[in-house]
């Protein structure tokens, strides 16, 4: 694996603690398709789509352990929760292959026939297969161990229609009847039904369970703004609504500890709410103009090296490759007050660029990150204990994704180009991703450890391996 050259720049905030400048390792580039690549739950494997083949690698060695041919090309794939088994959804034949790790001899095939497919989904015990037929007329669940088939009625097609607990023992599955919003709640251990009830909304949008399972969030369409609180029986804890006014809930996400649960909303805020009492305890705005003193904004800063040739020795110049001579970037602090920059919506269009899409708590609970759709190259960093502005990180171009490592306050995110970023309370690093020919970073996530990236281009990906100095 080729060392990355030394091609990191950070700006460091030195409050006690150690900037973290980590070494970084870089795998050779592999060929994906669709962006399906998928870790396995228990971390060992590496599961890539190529058009109409499954390549399952070892994540330490990247060596192909299984290689797997389909009926046609993947739309989606997906590992079950124990990591021995494999589903692969091909949508436009309405098929699904299933794979097993342990033997490989071993295959299943499900057909849905005329009522065709648009999700197929892994049950938490990883035994059981939920089918969505096109349309959103029946969930039809495949059980792995008796092949028995059982049929759910009326699931609904809205942005977040089925959730599971965390623990597994639960599925909420949003339905519409008779022009009416309903929610079901099933033991996913037998599949039957342990509470259905009617929901207060106009046109239910999405469900989702609190880590701790013991709270159904449902939103409603983005026309009106209602937020409601279920318990496993089926009451209403409490309802929100911050205001009354068209484009309400665009987002919404529980923290770890399921103590907040956070709102994002068309008028560019984020609102969270107490696990308590399910008010507000405050909101955090998106200004276009930050001074505030214990805020740092980082401002990504290119340059374009200029290097003579005959500066290097030949071997510099293989070993460094196309990377040496693209644009190079580092983080400046910049001094207060600080004009973030802002991209005025087009009325005219549908889904107008405004209001909070992303939102992400830290695995701590410490910090919350967020994005607010019409400033999309800033990615903003909240204290959650002091329920403050911690840091702005302002890229040159539109972020496109941020991810939390699962282990430690650290986020990292892409924006396009050939570059992955990384903040963590000690300061922000910008790393030239150093592979040949042209790589740019679409999408990124996080291994489970929290000691590997898969950086994900339009067909292919690479792995970047971190370590990092113990902290003292």
């Amino acid at each position: 694996m080729p060392v990355c050259p030394q091609q990191c720049s950070s700006a460091c905030q030195q409050r006690g603690n150690l900037l973290f400048i980590p070494n970084m390792n870089f795998s050779e580039v592999f060929k994906h398709s669709n962006q399906l690549c998928r870790v396995s739950p228990d971390g060992k494997y590496l599961a890539t789509c190529v058009q109409y083949r499954l390549v399952v690698r070892d994540v330490n060695t990247l060596q192909i352990l299984q290689l797997y041919t389909c009926l046609d090309q993947i739309s989606q794939m997906e590992w079950s929760s124990d990591s021995l088994f494999i589903l692969c959804a091909m949508c436009k034949r309405g098929l699904v292959q299933v794979w097993s790790l342990e033997q490989p001899d071993w295959h299943c095939k499900i057909d849905e026939g005329s009522a065709g497919l648009v999700s197929s989904h892994w049950s938490p015990d990883g035994r059981h297969i939920l089918n969505t037929t096109e349309f959103h007329l029946r969930v039809t669940v495949w059980s792995l161990c008796t092949k028995s088939v059982s049929y759910i009625k009326y699931p609904k097609a809205c942005q977040k229609g089925v959730d599971f607990s965390r623990d597994g023992r639960y599925m909420a599955l949003a339905e519409r009847r008779d022009c009416k919003d309903y929610v079901s709640l099933f033991v996913c251990e037998d599949w039957q039904l342990l509470r259905h009830f009617e929901t207060e909304t106009q046109d239910l949008s999405g469900v989702e369970w609190s880590p701790n399972g013991c709270v159904l969030a449902v939103w409603d369409t983005c026309l009106d703004y209602k937020v409601l609180l279920y318990s496993l029986d089926g009451r209403l804890l409490s309802t929100y609504s911050a205001y009354e006014w068209s484009l309400g809930v665009k987002a919404l996400t529980w923290s770890p500890s399921s103590q907040f649960l956070a709102i994002g909303s068309y008028d560019g805020k984020v609102r969270i709410l107490n696990h308590v009492t399910w008010k507000k305890i405050t909101e955090f705005g998106h200004p276009a103009t930050i001074n505030n003193s214990k805020a740092v904004v980082y401002k990504e800063v290119e340059k374009r090296p200029v290097l003579a040739s005959n500066e290097l020795s030949i071997h510099q110049q293989l070993t460094m490759g196309s990377t040496l001579f693209c644009t190079q970037s580092k983080y400046e602090i910049c001094a207060l007050p600080v004009q973030i920059p802002v991209v005025k919506p087009d009325p005219d269009r549908a889904n107008p660029k405004i209001g909070v899409s992303s939102m992400a708590f830290s695995p701590d609970n410490r910090y919350l990150s967020t994005k607010n759709d019409n400033m999309p190259t800033s990615v903003w960093v909240w204290d959650m204990q002091k329920l403050r502005l911690l840091a702005v990180l302002e890229q040159v171009a539109p972020v496109r994704c941020f991810q939390w490592d699962p282990r430690r306050p650290r986020l990292a995110l892409c924006t396009g180009n050939g570059k992955v970023y990384l903040w963590s309370p000690a300061g922000c690093v910008s790393v030239q991703v150093p592979v040949e020919g042209q790589f740019q970073v679409l999408s990124l996530s996080w291994h489970c450890s929290g000691n590997c990236l898969i950086l994900m281009g339009k067909d292919q990906l690479c792995l970047c391996y971190l370590e990092t100095e113990t902290e003292k």
